[in-house]
């Protein structure tokens, strides 16, 4: 189980019509909707893994603590959300470690896992696990294996895997539903918007291979009374905004049909099977 911290308008469907220069001005919200995730895993026992942005760690410190204190597992998201795919390595080292830093702050304790924004690892950007190997992280979570129109590596592996042949660095790619020779994404957005029937069919698929499926969503998915974008793209519009409100009950039902835990502990039984 996974969470991607982030605000409302820090998502990749708003990039081009919200500046990043005006963050700071607008409504947050990615704490109380943090909080209410936590009261929600606190309701079932869930440990999950918090992938965080270090923007806000660095704003929200005290957030960071209560996940942590919670039992929970804090990684790296990235500093401020800018995609892999737009980066030269040097910037995306300074974006690690920026991040990191925040990060860590924050927590007090060490971050060893990463998740792209946007899952924006893939065919374009050879030099990204080299760097994250580098700068000392366990393990990634960064690929979607499909072709999506914002994100997508379609050739990855479906299972976790050594992206170096060099190196003890795991990528865990997200979870994909198989139906032949199609993949289907399953959290997120998709999860809100297509039936739960399918999350609970790729669980199975992937367990039924001995493999542990990685889900994922965000805080603002469960916050339907976030502002709302007027400038945005309808397409953009229609994957954010719609179900929100369904999106909490959606949850409760995935934690209850199935057993959940933090991505590290899945990270160390897939290194040993791959050992």
């Amino acid at each position: 189980m996974s969470v991607d911290v982030e605000d409302w308008f820090q998502v990749g469907a708003f990039e081009t019509v919200i500046d990043k220069r005006d963050w700071d001005g607008l409504q947050s919200r990615v704490e109380a909707n943090t909080d209410a995730v936590l009261a929600l895993f606190a309701e079932s026992g869930v440990r999950a893994t918090f992938f965080t942005l270090g923007w806000v760690a660095h704003r929200y410190p005290r957030l960071i603590r209560r996940i942590v204190d919670a039992g929970h597992e804090i990684a790296s998201h990235g500093w401020d959300h800018q995609r892999v795919f737009t980066m030269d390595a040097g910037l995306f080292r300074a974006d690690l470690v920026r991040a990191r830093a925040a990060i860590e702050d924050a927590a007090g304790q060490r971050v060893t896992g990463y998740r792209a924004p946007s899952f924006s690892i893939d065919q374009r950007t050879p030099w990204a696990h080299v760097v994250l190997a580098e700068e000392g992280y366990a393990y990634s979570s960064s690929v979607a294996p499909l072709v999506h129109d914002h994100y997508g590596w379609r050739d990855a592996p479906r299972f976790a895997f050594r992206p170096l042949p060099d190196s003890a660095l795991l990528e865990v790619p997200v979870t994909v539903a198989q139906f032949g020779q199609r993949r289907v994404a399953t959290g997120g957005g998709f999860f809100r918007l297509l039936p739960s029937a399918l999350m609970d069919f790729a669980v199975h698929q992937v367990n039924a291979q001995d493999h542990a499926a990685m889900f994922y969503f965000h805080p603002w998915e469960i916050d339907p009374g976030q502002p709302r974008v007027a400038a945005a793209p309808l397409r953009s519009k229609i994957r954010h905004y719609s179900r929100l409100g369904a999106m909490a009950g959606k949850l409760r039902g995935l934690i209850g049909r199935h057993d959940w835990g933090r991505v590290d502990a899945v990270v160390a039984a897939e290194a040993g099977r791959l050992q």
